[in-house]
């Protein structure tokens, strides 16, 4: 049998090695906490700065979509005046082409009447 200074000692080393536990398993859920919170706060950041990332990629489409409508409406203006500028010169060409036409039309007129001899009785009449 165990004398009672044995069951005493035994009862006391029990008791802390108890307490002992209690401590460790403390100072785990403590670090196991400050994991999870340490965990949570990074993962906040990260989502954080996806949401700026994705708002600043936002904001450079939107200006690059106006940029670009920008440009089509200048080139859409430049093309319409380069059209009415054509437009314009044909229309002038066409005029001048015409009068040369025409010109020549009178030229050849003339030829065949004067051809025929009847040039000359507009001459004789323009004289008389």
């Amino acid at each position: 049998m165990a004398s009672n200074k044995q069951s005493y000692d035994a009862g006391e080393t029990k008791g802390r090695t108890e307490e002992k536990t209690k401590q460790t398993m403390g100072n785990i859920g403590d670090k196991a906490q400050s994991a999870k919170d340490k965990a949570q706060e990074m993962a906040q950041a990260a989502k954080d700065k996806t949401c700026d990332t994705t708002q600043a990629a936002k904001e450079k489409a939107q200006q690059n979509k106006d940029a670009a409508q920008g440009k089509a409406s200048e080139m859409g203006q430049s093309t319409k005046e380069s059209a009415q500028s054509g437009k314009d010169n044909t229309q002038g060409f066409l005029q001048q082409t015409g009068e040369k036409v025409k010109g020549a039309a009178q030229g050849a007129t003339e030829a065949v009447k004067q051809t025929f001899g009847l040039g000359q009785n507009d001459e004789y009449n323009r004289r008389n």
